[in-house]
């Protein structure tokens, strides 16, 4: 049944009216992760995807309860609450590719020796101080490594994405959560709406008015080919994907 509805889905987007988009970028879901060697957010992930010369590398960041930011996608490490947990509680934890967590500092200077775009989601926080500390800590080191210039920011939190505004003009900051429209976030100062394909399917104008407010289109996590060229036919900029390898070919591809 799930499957008989997908597919009607996509016909439908497929049969809409297509825009002028022809081609968007690819990024790696924490990291080219399914690579040989690689686990998601490690720097083997990104150092993979920037190999393949996908668009950006997603990651996900959190601060732990001393301040240190370490680059993970789960709340915990193991048994260890990352952020009401000291580093030390942490910093021996082993992805499944052998590597240890890496602290976002390790992972920004690996990703100086590399061209590949950051694409930096800030995950949420217990309370907005601890959300706009986090910003904080996390600009600063962006900043710190010299690495402005090619990192933008996601976040599902509304209140961190403003203080990623406020702090980091310059950088493009994405909102992930799918409840506000591309007025409110245009509004809030946002740079674009960064969300799921089913927010998309139930709100397809939302293409449409993005574009007519200049906001950037990212969907994710989009890992069927098919429904990856509805999005872009529909005026998706960028498609987040656990396959950026395949992507890229399709993507590349002149009789997809």
């Amino acid at each position: 049944m799930k499957m008989r509805f997908f597919l009607f889905i996509t016909g439908l987007i497929l049969s809409l009216p297509l825009t002028a988009q022809d081609r968007a970028e690819v990024i790696a879901h924490r990291g080219y992760w399914q690579s040989r060697g690689a686990a998601q957010n490690s720097i083997a992930a990104l150092e993979h995807a920037d190999r393949i010369r996908a668009y950006g590398s997603e990651f996900d960041v959190h601060l732990t309860a001393d301040d240190v930011p370490v680059v993970h996608h789960d709340g915990t490490a193991g048994s260890v609450d990352i952020q009401h947990s000291p580093y030390a509680a942490v910093k021996d934890f082993v992805l499944s590719n052998g590597e240890k967590i890496p602290t976002l500092r390790e992972y920004l200077e690996a990703a100086r020796r590399m061209d590949i775009r950051l694409i930096f989601e800030l995950k949420p926080h217990e309370t907005p101080a601890r959300n706009r500390e986090a910003a904080r800590i996390s600009v600063e080191l962006v900043k710190e490594k010299k690495l402005m210039h090619r990192t933008e920011f996601i976040t599902f939190d509304a209140d961190a994405g403003k203080e990623l505004i406020r702090l980091a003009p310059e950088a493009d900051v994405y909102y992930l959560n799918g409840n506000l429209s591309p007025q409110e976030l245009k509004t809030l100062g946002f740079a674009g709406l960064d969300y799921h394909y089913d927010v998309m399917l139930k709100n397809p104008e939302w293409f449409r008015q993005a574009k007519a407010l200049g906001l950037g289109i990212n969907v994710w996590t989009v890992n069927d080919t098919t429904l990856m060229r509805g999005m872009i036919d529909r005026g998706a900029d960028f498609i987040t994907t656990d396959i950026p390898h395949d992507a890229l070919i399709y993507l590349s591809s002149p009789n997809r």
